[in-house]
């Protein structure tokens, strides 16, 4: 069965990247919630949060996290891996939060719109970048949708891997202070890292990566997509057919190359009608895409690469998880087809 994507959820919509939504928790997570986060490994990690784990105490958390998000000032949020029902851990954005006073300086941060990042993600989806990837997209939205200057976040000095995460994206040691953490017994003294936005423009721009894709419509008006297998980027998400412009080819002639190896069909370039394009920026590079319709073909379309394939009604197009470039296509196909 496939299930669409809450473009909207009770008025906040979603942070997407490419593995993961970023979306409000729901009442159904907090069985999922209080397993994972009553881990030892997990709750040592946490401020505020009590060893062993209450009952009800996550239903209760997540019951108070609506407020924050529809007074647009804490965000807490669910880490949800596409394709899996509940979430794999949290990311919190928390600007009611000060910025704390650090060790061995007479002032505190330099003031500014800031907000405070906290996050975790439970044992068994460890190893997957998930917690660097929810950082990375959480610090997008603070400083281009929420217009903040600064993201600030507090790591315990012995919690190696979380101190990784926020060092990989570009948050800098800022000192140290104290926090409490109920479940170590009180005060531990924490590492302050801060990411502002001008640090934003010292960035080397990303890669710019050229894909040709395009809209097969058959007799009936539905739309050709094709499935990623396992073990490619994105697995198991739907998209446009196409692929990488390479060499000295035109988005054109690459598109031939793509449609006869993946797919086993011959397609003339007469054939192959502008339509629209795309342009996303994932993790590692700057994505565009020009996307074209095509309606005539030699050759029965046959998954030639591990594919699975579907012919699908346009209205039915947005119904199908795809990868964040891929998705805003399908409205303007429908309206066109």
């Amino acid at each position: 069965m496939v299930v669409a994507t809450d473009r909207l959820e009770d008025g906040f919509t979603p942070l997407e990247s490419e593995r993961l939504i970023l979306r409000r928790l729901r009442l159904a997570d907090a069985d999922t919630v209080a397993r994972l986060v009553g881990d030892w490994d997990i709750i040592k990690n946490l401020s505020d949060a009590p060893y062993p784990y209450p009952p009800g105490l996550a239903a209760r958390w997540i019951a108070s996290t609506r407020r924050g998000i529809d007074e647009r000032m804490d965000y807490a949020l669910a880490i949800a891996p596409r394709g899996l029902a509940g979430p794999a851990g949290a990311i919190l954005l928390r600007q009611s939060q000060r910025e704390p006073a650090l060790a061995g300086q007479p002032t505190r941060l330099p003031r500014g719109k800031s907000a405070e990042i906290g996050y975790w993600v439970g044992r068994e989806f460890w190893g997957r970048g998930y917690a660097r990837e929810a950082v990375r997209r959480m610090v997008r939205f603070a400083f281009d949708e929420l217009g903040l200057d600064r993201v600030w976040g507090a790591v315990l000095i012995d919690n190696a891997a979380s101190c990784r995460v926020l060092a990989g994206e570009g948050f800098k040691r800022a000192g140290e202070s104290e926090y409490d953490f109920p479940a170590r017994g009180g005060l531990k003294r924490v590492h302050v890292y801060t990411s502002d936005r001008a640090d934003l423009a010292l960035t080397p721009p990303p890669k710019i990566v050229l894909v040709s894709a395009v809209a097969l419509v058959d007799g009936d008006g539905r739309v050709l997509l094709a499935r990623r297998p396992a073990g490619k980027p994105l697995a198991g998400l739907w998209e446009f057919p196409g692929g990488k412009v390479v060499g000295g080819e035109t988005p054109e002639r690459a598109l031939i190359r793509e449609l006869k190896e993946e797919l086993g069909i011959d397609v003339s370039e007469s054939c192959l009608a502008p339509f629209t394009f795309a342009s996303h920026r994932y993790t590692e590079f700057h994505l565009l895409m020009p996307l074209y319709v095509c309606r005539v073909w030699q050759g029965e379309v046959t998954p030639r690469e591990g594919q699975e394939l579907a012919w699908v009604e346009k209205g039915r197009l947005a119904g199908y998880p795809m990868p964040p470039a891929d998705r805003p296509l399908c409205a303007m196909l429908r309206d066109f087809l």
